[in-house]
């Protein structure tokens, strides 16, 4: 059992719950998720760890409600437990000082690049990030993307708040000033896909994470393949993060919909 230590609202479907978890917080390294489990009969859900505490033994998780299991984690409050809680799991974000880079989120995806954008920062990199959403109710994370980042961009479909215009918008903009040597992606399949389709025709090398597809996140049931490069990819294992470039998207998307009826 993991007791949640902190509850907080950051949307209307949106919750971060800050978790003891005390190995699991020495241990984790950015890009890492951990598999969590409400009730000894519930689904495994995969999160990305957004921040951890080593020396108060916690984790942060940004939960979005989807269908009945994040449903039921995000109804836990302040003192109560997660029945399982594992990890960390997958391959860490590599690191290292490249010049600028690009951190492009859409939506709860801002939550897994905090701290990867972090880490970014704490290399000496110019990290320059965009946050994207809906609109201004659905922007996450923006006071603690601004503490890691030399520069925020806020993009709003609806002008809201920001710039009026999608995450594309924001990210042209910055590849059209100045030499940007890595682009680093999270959100929605269709988001991530034309953020690489735009950085492609600019030839700035992408990482795209494809957490949303995962579900055992041991590589034992085998929902999440995608096809990277022609090759059969198990994120869970060989990722999350992968060349954004070499991504099938369009069948990562059409697999995404079939758990539609689930949620």
């Amino acid at each position: 059992m993991n007791k949640i230590v902190k509850k907080d609202i950051l949307s209307e479907n949106v919750v971060q719950l800050e978790v003891e978890a005390p190995l699991i917080a020495k241990a984790r390294k950015a890009g890492h998720f951990v598999i969590v489990k409400v009730g000894e009969l519930g689904e495994r859900i995969p999160l990305t760890i957004a921040k951890a505490d080593q020396s108060a033994g916690t984790i942060t998780l940004v939960v979005q409600k989807v269908g009945v299991s994040t449903k039921k984690l995000c109804a836990l409050n302040e003192g109560e437990s997660i029945t399982d809680l594992v990890g960390p799991l997958g391959k860490a974000t590599h690191i290292e000082n490249l010049g600028a880079v690009v951190c492009a989120c859409g939506g709860v995806g801002t939550a897994p690049l905090l701290p990867i954008a972090e880490a970014m920062k704490a290399a000496g990199n110019k990290v320059i990030t965009v946050l994207a959403a809906r609109t201004k109710e659905l922007i996450i994370l923006e006071k603690e993307m601004r503490a890691v980042s030399d520069e925020v961009i806020i993009m709003t479909d609806d002008g809201s708040y920001g710039n009026k215009g999608l995450v594309t918008n924001g990210v042209e903009e910055i590849i059209k000033r100045e030499k940007i040597d890595l682009c680093l992606t999270i959100g929605p399949a269709v988001m991530m896909k034309f953020v690489s389709l735009l950085t492609k025709k600019y030839e700035i090398p992408t990482v795209a994470s494809l957490n949303t597809i995962m579900v055992d996140g041991t590589g034992m049931c085998g929902a999440c393949r995608v096809t990277v490069g022609g090759k059969t990819q198990f994120v869970c294992v060989d990722g999350p993060e992968f060349n954004a470039h070499e991504v099938d998207f369009d069948e990562m998307m059409l697999r995404l919909n079939a758990y539609k009826d689930y949620e």
